[in-house]
């Protein structure tokens, strides 16, 4: 089912955030016109009557699921209860909605944490079950994982047409740099502008350093959910990365080679690495729906550096 945007709403759950914000920017210079937004403190998506309501008064046509409560291993250990409580319930929420409102198709998106922690690299949608996340991950990767099903029975017992993409992480502009809720890259920029900006000689960094990652930029990733809301029908999961694997070790190097710190890195080995690899198999979204991702990482953390430095207070702003 080739989507025309041009005749059709788009709810965007939590079309505000960091990567809604992109992903309505797609959605407008692929022609949508009609993109509904709700905020959080207007439809408690994680209440079944809100989640009613809100689709009772949008009536979309598609929905793409982006609301999560999210954060970094450090949120992740804190809060590992209302991370699993609240994704499960906003996704089960809004997967059955939709279906009992009729809309035409929903995008899903969830999430690489939901892989095994010994996932053979690169990681294939096939792996997906073949064993447990990695600890700090876990009740985020199980509550995404758990909408996959979801929408997967309802659309062999109901027909509804939902499809699931998994992004590798993500980054870029507008990303959270608050330390109780950042992820590795705005943490780790945070750290060395800070740095510089205050003369300090030492940066600590969490972990051996040992441990890789596979970064999205968040523009890519969002054209990757928009060319699937548009050209993909599929029941099963479907990988969005560039195939490129770096050490954190690697990456806070040359972060602070691009931010300008010329003092030490120090190693909190005390503290967890996380997963030990991460890099997917993104060949299953080319096939299907043309997918590429352009900004190479490098250029990415420019923009994002650049970011940071232009709008500290903002970009430190969210919090868990």
């Amino acid at each position: 089912m080739l989507i025309d945007f041009a005749s059709t709403r788009v709810l965007v759950t939590g079309g505000a955030g960091f990567l809604g914000s992109a992903v309505r920017g797609v959605l407008a210079e692929r022609g949508a016109t009609d993109i509904v937004v709700p905020r959080s403190r207007d439809y408690d998506l994680t209440d079944r009557a809100a989640t009613a309501r809100l689709f009772d008064e949008a009536q979309p046509d598609l929905v793409i699921h982006l609301a999560a409560r999210v954060g970094g291993i450090g949120a992740n250990m804190e809060h590992p209860a209302e991370i699993y409580l609240a994704n499960l319930l906003m996704g089960t929420h809004v997967i059955e909605e939709a279906r009992r409102t009729g809309v035409r198709k929903t995008v899903l998106v969830g999430t690489i944490c939901s892989y095994p922690k010994f996932t053979p690299v690169p990681f294939s949608e096939d792996n997906l079950w073949d064993g447990y996340p990695e600890e700090t991950n876990a009740p985020y990767g199980i509550a995404k994982k758990a909408l996959l099903v979801h929408a997967q029975a309802n659309r062999a017992q109901y027909g509804q047409n939902s499809v699931y993409v998994l992004p590798a992480n993500l980054y870029g502009p507008g990303d959270k740099f608050n330390e109780s809720v950042s992820h590795v890259i705005p943490a780790l920029v945070k750290k060395f502008v800070d740095a510089k900006r205050t003369s300090s000689d030492k940066v600590t960094v969490w972990g051996t350093g040992a441990a890789t990652r596979e970064f999205l930029y968040v523009d890519d990733a969002a054209g990757g959910i928009v060319d699937a809301a548009q050209r993909y029908d599929g029941a099963e999961p479907v990988n969005l990365g560039t195939g490129e694997e770096i050490s954190i070790r690697d990456l806070a190097e040359l972060i602070a080679k691009l931010v300008g710190f010329q003092g030490e890195l120090e190693w909190d080995t005390s503290r967890p690495d996380g997963q030990p690899r991460r890099r997917v198999d993104a060949s299953r979204a080319r096939d299907l729906f043309g997918f590429e991702a352009r900004v190479l990482l490098e250029e990415g953390l420019r923009r994002t550096i650049a970011y940071y430095e232009a709008n500290p207070d903002e970009a430190q702003a969210a919090t868990f």
